[in-house]
């Protein structure tokens, strides 16, 4: 896997928090990615919102021109419009050159979890509909094992949630449905529930995606295994751009 070291971060507005400022740095990092002309997937959550006003503020510039976001949640969609990224319509007739997103997990083999906004069907679609997938994290979302640190969101239809969430616990996870801000069950665009499930550290990720793409109900689950091809990674010692060889 290829690396490359940029030099300490340059010191940010004093109201801003390390880790802000670290997600904002990788973000604006992998927009300098971003060409004319593109079509561009656009990330869901508080790091890749810093990627997206980026490639506003150089589409309004003029620096980019031509260019089309999809976005991977109704958030990142209006976001995008008043920003004025061009959107296009998300269903799959055109190619995605690059997608720029975020994740709640990230081990060294560059495997994620996502989803802890809700939106892991539609960066799924998106990730796997693109060239290449760049990745954005403060370095906090390292962990040498999926799992570790953060439960795995689980999208299920609302029909039968509880035999899912039966299997998910003979898995071994300790399963919780996710609520809205209410405190009402959390409902997915699409609808669906969210189980976030804690498996602990994930040893064998793969054969977890398996049993987890042969259950009926389950509509998409926040392994994200093979699918980004760079990674940037911000921190105190600064920016760290990483691909899969």
């Amino acid at each position: 896997m290829a690396a490359r070291v940029s030099p300490r971060l340059n010191p940010s507005p004093m109201h801003d928090d390390p880790r802000t400022r670290y997600k904002r740095a990788a973000a604006e990092r992998a927009a300098e990615f971003v060409e004319s002309g593109m079509v561009v997937g656009l990330g869901t959550g508080s790091t890749a919102i810093f990627a997206i006003r980026r490639i506003g503020a150089l589409l309004r510039s003029g620096v980019l021109r031509d260019l089309v976001g999809v976005p991977t949640s109704a958030a990142t969609e209006e976001e995008a419009r008043q920003l004025g990224i061009p959107v296009h319509e998300t269903d799959g007739s055109r190619e995605i050159d690059l997608t720029i997103d975020g994740a709640d997990e990230v081990d060294p083999e560059l495997n994620l979890i996502k989803g802890g906004r809700g939106a892991l069907l539609r960066e799924k679609i998106v990730a796997q509909a693109s060239r290449r997938t760049m990745i954005v994290v403060d370095e906090a979302k390292l962990s040498l094992r999926l799992g570790t640190s953060q439960s795995l969101p689980i999208e299920v239809i609302a029909f039968g949630w509880r035999s899912q969430a039966r299997y998910l616990e003979s898995l071994g996870a300790r399963v919780s449905v996710r609520e809205s801000d209410g405190g009402d069950p959390f409902r997915s665009e699409q609808g669906n529930l969210v189980l976030d499930c804690a498996f602990g550290p994930i040893e064998r990720p793969t054969d977890l995606a398996d049993h987890l793409a042969g259950r009926a109900g389950i509509v998409a689950h926040g392994l994200f295994l093979g699918l980004a091809t760079d990674l940037i990674v911000a921190g105190e010692t600064g920016i760290r751009h990483r691909t899969r060889p």
